[in-house]
């Protein structure tokens, strides 16, 4: 992907989101029987730390004196892990937005609460299943919008996921992070995790605060990864974060990661909402101008979330957090 695709597409997205959230969004819901498993679903796994994660080695204290000698870390513990369980309604656990007014990108889906487009399986993962069916008269394209019940709720924590994302022509998966409402976007922030556009197999980790004029240009942080294998595997995702104080706009420290590594650091803008307010999001869109107005073809698109966690600190702890923020590379402007 070229920087101009990727200036294009930031711009559009920023413009889409400051328009929905000044817009007046309208609801709609659409009913109907809860679809199959998904073929590849895997059985339950007990909580415990992802293994994926390999913490960076401490520098050797005989080479570097000045270290001191690194102590035995807690093991993590988490302190929201939702259950999956089918037998639970997806309400439970999200707050279900709808609506088929665009979302201020000219998007196409119409996000409902049916459990044809958001359901637990039996292997206790959650499914967005986005629809396509252009030979009803009605709702032709059908996809569900999902915000935790559940805050950060702490002024340092970890979130991490696993998820197995679409990849097609006018797809656009998203796990994100906006403060719960009411809110002023783009003012009080926005952090993107995970994000593919148009089936481009690049995950685009975002930060978003401020306004959108000649003084403000450079209040977004993005760096793209490109991942080729996503349509065929699964990808985890990670996020930390320490802010100093439990208030609006108190410094702090972001890093994101994926699969296990780096990929972007950076601070808590001043002014944005204290990250303890922010919630997740879950989402599959389709068209828009993201994905430059193109639109997916018949049938339908999962996008699996499993082992969705809040834990009280990194994996490695908070020592292993500063030395991933000395490695880590701040987010390009736009």
């Amino acid at each position: 992907m070229s920087f101009r695709q990727t200036f294009d597409g930031i711009v559009n997205k920023s413009k889409a989101k400051l328009k929905e959230y000044t817009d007046q969004q309208s609801s709609s819901s659409h009913s109907n029987a809860p679809p199959p498993v998904p073929s590849w679903s895997k059985p339950p796994q007990a909580p415990q730390q992802p293994q994926w994660y390999h913490p960076t080695p401490p520098i050797p204290t005989e080479t570097h004196p000045s270290y001191a000698a690194p102590q035995p870390q807690t093991q993590p513990q988490p302190y929201w892990q939702p259950n999956f369980d089918p037998s639970l309604p997806v309400s439970a656990h999200f707050i279900q937005e709808t609506g088929a007014h665009g979302w201020g990108n000219n998007e196409s889906q119409n996000y409902t609460t049916s459990p044809a487009n958001s359901f637990f399986t039996p292997h206790n993962q959650l499914v967005i299943r986005a629809i396509v069916n252009t030979n009803t008269p009605n709702d032709k394209y059908t996809s569900a919008r999902l915000n935790t019940h559940q805050k950060l709720s702490r002024t340092r924590g970890f979130l991490t996921a696993t998820v197995r994302a679409p990849c097609a022509t006018g797809i656009w998966p998203a796990f994100w992070l906006l403060p719960a409402e009411p809110f002023t976007w783009p003012n009080d922030g926005e952090v993107d995790l995970f994000e593919s556009w148009n089936g481009d197999c690049v995950n685009h980790s975002c930060l978003h605060w401020g306004h959108f004029n000649g003084e403000d240009w450079n209040k977004h942080r993005v760096i793209e990864t490109d991942v080729p294998s996503m349509p065929e595997r699964e990808v985890q995702i990670g996020f930390a974060w320490m802010q100093e104080e439990d208030r609006d706009g108190a410094p702090g420290k972001m890093i994101w990661y994926l699969d296990g590594k780096v990929v972007m650091r950076g601070d808590i803008p001043a002014g944005t909402r204290r990250l303890s307010d922010w919630r997740v999001i879950i989402n599959v869109a389709m068209g828009g101008n993201v994905c430059a107005g193109k639109l997916p073809a018949d049938g339908s698109y999962d996008f699996v979330v499993m082992g969705l966690s809040m834990w009280d600190s990194p994996f490695g702890g908070w020592e292993h957090f500063e030395r991933d923020w000395g490695s880590a590379r701040e987010g390009k402007t736009m």
